[in-house]
């Protein structure tokens, strides 16, 4: 007998003035996963969490929480905690008052509030830190306060809306590091929205891709990036997005269907060996290896990765060669096609 989800939609919809914000949205979260919404701008995904933090309810559809029916509950009542992308410290008190600012607002004794926030502060590295205003803090070390705010609050649920938008690259990368520790050694339950794949392939167990108020696809990243559930699934998860091929251009293929095609799956090959005939449209060069943008007519973001420095002139003319294998098949609907 398998464990309930420990958080459930069922069917949910947001809309405002008719205006959509997310429709028929169901998802199962099992406990003390680390689930990211992933999406572009606007797709749904804050409305989502929003609706999951009680911060807006829903039009149509059913929440729960621990088998507890909370979709039209107060956020007070849904027994979890929040990481915002704007960190919400009140720049008045120091590190340990914004710690504890919750803990003190549902009187919890000074001895346990004091202990809690040990922990909190030694957990995200803050020790020293405690007498500190927020405008004393580098941007890493204030959401590590966020942070360790939500660890305080004890919740098994932990919602976290882009918090790490705000950093620089490097810090982003250690953040993101702090937050998945954070999620295993307390065993909580993590969502965590996002529209930097990154993140969302490195931190999740789960991914939920949206576009347009919709789910497109729900899987772990490698189901994601290496099965596809349709073109858009293609071209937004990796980098660079799966080139998307007509298959008329190749021949042998039924003619309405649209082929996948990965760059690391892509050789240069001697004159005539190959499939077809490209142009360089672009290269770059990435460190331990340069990616080369190649255009042939029928195609949309077709490339290849050599090793090291190998930079090619815009407008030469190279033969590529790929295994048929690796192809990812979409019927006419954008829809991947079952594999046999």
């Amino acid at each position: 007998m398998t464990n309930a989800p420990f958080v459930v939609m069922k069917a949910v919809a947001k809309r405002w003035n008719g205006q959509l914000g997310v429709e028929d949205i169901s998802l199962d979260i099992d406990e003390g996963s680390f689930v990211a919404l992933l999406g572009p701008s606007g797709c749904g995904k804050s409305t989502s969490l929003r609706l999951l933090a009680g911060l807006e309810i829903p039009d149509e559809g059913q929440i729960l929480i621990d088998g507890r029916d909370v979709t039209t509950s107060a956020a007070s009542d849904r027994n979890l905690s929040m990481v915002f992308q704007s960190y919400a410290l009140f720049p008045h008190l120091s590190v340990a008052e914004n710690v504890i600012f919750g803990l003190k607002v549902r009187r919890v004794p000074r001895a346990e509030r004091a202990k809690k926030m040990k922990r909190a502060l030694q957990i995200t590295g803050l020790e020293g830190l405690e007498h500190r205003k927020p405008g004393e803090l580098s941007g890493g070390q204030r959401q590590r306060v966020a942070l360790a705010r939500a660890i305080v609050a004890g919740q098994r649920l932990c919602l976290m809306d882009e918090p790490l938008s705000n950093l620089d690259a490097k810090l982003r990368n250690s953040v993101r590091k702090d937050i998945k520790k954070l999620q295993r050694d307390l065993g909580i339950t993590v969502i965590y929205v996002t529209h930097d794949q990154t993140e969302a392939m490195s931190m999740a167990d789960k991914v939920v891709l949206m576009k347009d108020g919709r789910i497109q696809q729900v899987g772990t990243p490698d189901d994601l990036y290496n099965r596809p559930a349709n073109t858009f699934v293609a071209e937004f998860v990796g980098a660079p997005p799966m080139a998307l091929i007509q298959s008329s251009v190749l021949g042998g293929f039924d003619a309405s269907l649209t082929l996948g095609l990965r760059a690391e799956h892509v050789s240069i090959v001697s004159k005539g060996e190959g499939q077809l005939s490209c142009t360089v449209s672009e290269a770059e060069f990435l460190g331990s290896e340069t990616l080369i943008g190649l255009s042939h007519e029928g195609t949309v973001g077709l490339s290849v990765l050599q090793p090291g420095l190998a930079l090619l002139d815009e407008g030469t003319t190279v033969d590529i060669a790929f295994d048929a294998a690796n192809l990812h098949k979409f019927n006419q609907e954008g829809d991947r096609m079952s594999e046999v």
